[in-house]
């Protein structure tokens, strides 16, 4: 069982850092830059060392010739070492900051591009997550690990090839600790892993719920709630933190066993210098190079040993973004044959649901159940029905957001029929229930639907929701800040301004989701009669659960709480 567990465990982080050398390879020149800085600067601290010995030994013989040329290299040996330093830092933080922007940008592409379904089964919360924290320590494995491994290995050799050049025993000694490491590489892998997958996971959790805390921070005053919202916070840190220390700790006791270790190795190497100077078999400048040198043998072999650690917390990582990028981007397959018929003529367009049913696959619950619809152009469809019968998920199918179990969706458009799916939305206007608005203007809200709408677009869309008396009451008009959420607006100006991006983008269908739901019923009247107005050819399917909404339409829907679809009474 162990065995196969660590065969899993090897065999997924041989895949993960599979995906990290394709960024490697992406970046391979800089990061080759990167490395030869590392390798030169190895070597510099290598011939330093042996240059302080002939310094040392021509001190003490008092030998001028050498003791300057000695001096004269270790001078310039320092110096280039700096050199080597402030250029490896700028290398190092061009890399990472390249890295990273470019990674960012990429994981939040693959996001927002995957499967609605899938990728909504994740609290935004956590893909903050690992969009920012696992996304840092990948691009930093990307930007340090990889020269750290040569620079480091390279320092080894060159200083174990000294160590035994001069003495063969000394180079035994140094290697003491070695089978320590060796055996107990498997445990560390195993542990750190664990430990890594653990802190991250704890620490989203804390993300997830301060996200949502903060968004409902108006719930939570009302409901008095302050307190409560503080000693759950209180709760998901203290699981943090003890996650974060065990961790910590665990850390903390292998670095004191490995320097124990080292410091043995060094006292030994310490006490077998003294001892052939006492005998005269070695220079005090040789003495001090052995000193030196089993110093950085030890140091390297140390560090070394230490990456493998975080070899496992990168992959660890790195398994955490594969997991939210490795869904089934949408293709968008039929996008450029929608934009071709969309740039034609203007004309209506025709939908049919064709016995479909739809099953959520994380719960098994049957929402629509062998559901038939035909809209027609210039059709006004209300859908009536219970909370949670399965409105909401009947325009989310609509839209290509979710996939019918069974049955299909077509919609015909200019002589052209599509099978309903991502490329689709093209012919769709949304007004969801709830108010999906970014900070920033309402211009740039409205903007969103419509990039390049003149401004004679942009007052017409206001006019048609009413909206455009608020707009003209501000001293800003179009450049009033919205605020985060909507919150500088009322709910039904939120609902207005919804609706009037929706109108902007002048799409043949229009779904209305509860959209007028926080609206007087002068406003609701005013508004709902200019949209029948603005275009008798578009397709109109809305759900609502007010009755003053559907003498506005030429059909009555009502979806049964089994899923199932049939004409209702107004």
């Amino acid at each position: 069982m162990t065995e196969r567990l660590n065969k899993r465990l090897l065999s997924a982080m041989l895949a993960e850092w599979k995906w990290i050398g394709g960024y490697i390879y992406r970046y391979k020149i800089t990061v080759a830059v990167y490395i030869v800085l590392g390798l030169v600067a190895s070597d510099i601290s290598v011939v330093t060392a042996v240059a302080s010995k002939y310094l040392i030994d021509a001190v003490l013989t008092k030998d001028s010739p050498v003791l300057i040329r000695s001096a004269a290299a270790v001078a310039s040996m320092m110096i280039c070492q700096i050199l080597f330093q402030a250029l490896s830092s700028r290398v190092t933080a061009v890399l990472s900051t390249r890295v990273g922007t470019q990674l960012r940008d990429e994981m939040f592409s693959r996001v927002v591009r995957a499967d609605w379904e899938k990728i909504g089964s994740f609290h935004s919360g956590e893909l903050l997550n690992r969009l920012e924290g696992d996304v840092n320590a990948v691009a930093s494995g990307v930007t340090n690990y990889i020269p750290a491994v040569f620079s480091k290995a390279l320092t080894f050799v060159l200083s174990f090839a000294v160590v035994l050049y001069y003495d063969r025993v000394m180079a035994l000694i140094a290697l003491m600790s070695a089978p320590f490491f060796a055996l107990s590489s498997r445990f560390l892998t195993v542990a750190v892993r664990k430990y890594s997958k653990e802190t991250r996971e704890t620490n989203g959790r804390v993300l997830s719920f301060s996200e949502e805390a903060l968004r409902g921070l108006q719930t939570v005053k009302t409901f008095d709630l302050t307190v409560r919202m503080i000693g759950l916070f209180r709760d998901l840190t203290a699981s943090y933190r003890e996650v974060r220390l065990k961790y910590e700790k665990f850390n903390i006791i292998m670095t004191a066993v490995v320097s124990f270790l080292g410091m043995m190795v060094s006292c030994a190497c310490y006490g077998w210098a003294v001892y052939r100077l006492w005998q005269g078999l070695i220079t005090v400048g040789t003495m001090m190079l052995f000193l030196q040198i089993s110093g950085s043998l030890s140091s390297s072999f140390s560090g070394l040993t230490s990456l493998a650690p975080s070899a496992v917390s990168i992959a660890t990582s790195a398994g955490r973004i594969m997991e939210i990028t490795g869904f089934e981007s949408e293709k968008d397959a039929d996008g450029a044959r929608a934009e071709e018929v969309l740039s034609g003529p203007a004309c209506g367009a025709e939908i049919r649901v064709e016995n479909v049913s739809f099953n959520y696959s994380g719960t098994g619950r049957t929402v629509l159940k062998d559901i038939t619809l035909d809209a027609r152009p210039g059709e006004r469809i209300a859908v009536i029905g219970g909370s949670g019968n399965g409105k909401t998920t009947l325009l989310k199918l609509l839209l290509g957001l979710l996939r019918p179990s069974s049955g299909c969706l077509t919609l015909s458009y200019g002589g052209e029929e599509f099978g309903v799916s991502d490329s689709t939305r093209r012919f769709f206007s949304y007004v969801p229930q709830e108010a999906t608005l970014f900070s920033g203007t309402l211009e740039f809200n409205l903007r969103l639907a419509a990039p390049d709408a003149d401004d004679e677009s942009l007052r017409k869309a206001l006019k048609l929701a009413c909206m455009d008396a608020f707009v003209d009451s501000q001293p800003d008009g179009l450049a009033f800040e919205v605020g985060e959420n909507g919150g500088n607006l009322s709910k039904g100006q939120q609902q207005r301004l919804l609706i009037a991006r929706a109108l902007l983008k002048d799409a043949p269908v229009l779904l209305l989701d509860e959209a007028t739901s926080a609206l007087d019923p002068d406003t609701e009247r005013a508004v709902l009669t200019n949209i029948m107005k603005d275009d008798p050819n578009r397709t109109l399917i809305l759900t609502t659960h007010k009755k003053s909404v559907l003498s506005y339409c030429t059909r009555v829907l009502r979806i049964s709480a089994d899923g199932s679809l049939a004409p209702a009474e107004r």
